[in-house]
Parts: structure tokens; C-alpha cells; sequence
């Protein structure tokens, strides 16, 4: 049984008329009266009653006809559903971001976007760290992230695909009036006494290393750390309560505890590069889809011309 058989017994059914239903479906009459008989020699039974003038639909082929319409109707929908899918419509889209990074730009807007031209598909989102992120778009627990580029390059994964969506400098937060919040142009070499609340090496270590690089250039040698904090959302936590002055993203002003001001440092050359990482054999067409949108947002488009 094919569901051509089905088709066309419901088409024969519902108006009890083979001509009328050969119109309907398209098909030629002959050719139609052939497929249900066909369908009845398999199914072992007769599902019309034949009359002078057109059939009748037996009492078995009225509780089949009710079957058939349901099936065909699940067929419908099961198609429609696969193909929302195979287009990028519908289904699952796990993401995962920067906390940092998530308050304004291109990571909020893409995933405001994706949620109104994507209403019928669901996007999981999880926060966790750059390095957390690439673990699992590696082991496929993500299909993307929005990561800072803080690895080595020659160390860059070659399964991984990227696209770069944005560039984010390094600034400092201070609790309001600390003594660097005086400072017009404050500079590297103003720090020298601060106490600072800073990032363990093992969360970026090439980071980290940059960063030390840059201050040491800078005039500030030795940072003196009085705390380490595993995350920006904790440093401004510990500069707002007075236990010192840390490093943060500049997009921290948008998110900047009461007590807490961010610091332009003027001769502090580092910056972080934010992009969005998939695996390149990931074939999710939902994927291809959000990446493609990110691609198109304004704010990407102009760093990409830069």
C-alpha cells in the first residue's frame, strides 16, 4: 500500500463518484478505478458498493476512510515540520555567550532577531566562559559561541569555522571616588600603587600574559593583586564594595554597579576580539541561518568594512 492508494480512496470516498474524483486528483478514470481495486485485492476487503450510477462506500470503507484522512493528514504535517526544519524554520538552536559580552551589541540583537524571524524554532542559551564555549562547540554540545579571541593562533582549531562580529577594549573600574577616578589621562604608570582584583591565569593564559605584557610596557611592572576573580561579573562586584580597581570589558558601562565607574586608560593597547564559532561539519540548517543573520547585522557589516 502506497499513500497514492490512500489518496485517492479518500478522493472517492468523499464524493462516492469515480469521475468526479478523477477530476479532482488529475488522474484518468480507468487509471483511478485500477488503483482501488488494487488497494482493496491487498487490503482483503470491499471499501465501495457498485451501483449503476457511481459506488456507494461500504460500512468497512466509511471506518477506513476516517483512518486514511487521519493519516494523510499526519503525513501533511510531518512533512510540513521536516521541511521547516531542512530550511532553517524550525528546531533546535543552542548558543552559548559571554555573560560580558551580552549586554549590548551584536549578542542581544542576534539573538532579539533570531527569536522574531524564528518564532517556531527554540534557542537554548548558555552562558559560560570563551574556553567552556569552544570545548563544547568542539564536542557538539553547542553549535555555536560567542567567544573572545584570547587563544594562540597557531594553536586555533581547524575544525572550527568564525566569524569576527566585533572588537571591545580594555578599560578600568574603579569604586567612585578612588583616587585613579581623578586623573584626566590616566595612564598605565598611575597604577602603580592600586590594588588591583584580578583574572587567574588559567582562564586565559594568553590573555593574561598580553595583559601583564602591556603593563609592564606601560611603567605598571608588578601589578599589585590583592584578589583574584574568575569573572567580570564578580570583579565589578568586589570594585563596587572597595576592595580595589580590576581590568574590565569596556561594555562593563553598560551593566556598572552604583559605586563603580569605568576608566579610559590611555596608553593600555588591548582589546579583545569578539566572534562567533561553529564547527565547520555542523550542517544544522538553523545554524546556517543565525550565522548568516549575524553576517548581516549592522553593527558586524561596518566591522567588517573596517
Amino acid at each position: 500500500m502506497e499513500l497514492r492508494h490512500l489518496r485517492y480512496f479518500v478522493a472517492v470516498g468523499e464524493d462516492q463518484h469515480y469521475g468526479r474524483a478523477a477530476q479532482r486528483l488529475r488522474v484518468a478514470q480507468p487509471a483511478l478505478s485500477r488503483q482501488i481495486q488494487d488497494l482493496e485485492e491487498e487490503i482483503g476487503f470491499k471499501l465501495f458498493d457498485r451501483l449503476s450510477r457511481g459506488v456507494k462506500i461500504s460500512a468497512a470503507g466509511k471506518l477506513f476512510l476516517e483512518d486514511a484522512r487521519r493519516i494523510l493528514q499526519q503525513v501533511n504535517e510531518a512533512t510540513t515540520r521536516a521541511a521547516r526544519v531542512a530550511h532553517g524554520k524550525s528546531g533546535t538552536l543552542r548558543i552559548g555567550f559571554t555573560e560580558s559580552a551580552s549586554w549590548h551589541g551584536v549578542v542581544p540583537d542576534s539573538f532579539r532577531q533570531f527569536r522574531q524571524q524564528q518564532p517556531d524554532a527554540e534557542l537554548h542559551l548558555n552562558p559560560s566562559t570563551s574556553l567552556e564555549q569552544i570545548e563544547a562547540v568542539r564536542s557538539g554540545r553547542l553549535d555555536a559561541g560567542f567567544v573572545y579571541n584570547v587563544f594562540d593562533a597557531s594553536k586555533a582549531d581547524r575544525e572550527l569555522d568564525k566569524v569576527q562580529v566585533g572588537t571591545q577594549n580594555i578599560a578600568l573600574a574603579a569604586p567612585k571616588g578612588h583616587p585613579l577616578t581623578k586623573f584626566r589621562n590616566l595612564r598605565l604608570r598611575d597604577m602603580v600603587d592600586a590594588s588591583f582584583i584580578w583574572f587567574p591565569r588559567r582562564e586565559s593564559p594568553a590573555f593574561y600574559d598580553r595583559l601583564m605584557r602591556e603593563c609592564f610596557r606601560g611603567g605598571l611592572k608588578t601589578p599589585r593583586i590583592v584578589q583574584e576573580a574568575v569573572n567580570e561579573a564578580t570583579i565589578l562586584s568586589l570594585v563596587s564594595h572597595g576592595l580595589g580597581v580590576g581590568f574590565v570589558n569596556g561594555t562593563a558601562r553598560w551593566r556598572c554597579p552604583k559605586g563603580v565607574v569605568v576608566l579610559p586608560v590611555s596608553d593600555l593597547n588591548v582589546s579583545l576580539q569578539l566572534a562567533l564559532v561553529w564547527r565547520k561539519d555542523n550542517a544544522s540548517p538553523l545554524l546556517a541561518r543565525f550565522v548568516t543573520d549575524v553576517r548581516l547585522l549592522p553593527e558586524v557589516e561596518a566591522y567588517s568594512k573596517h
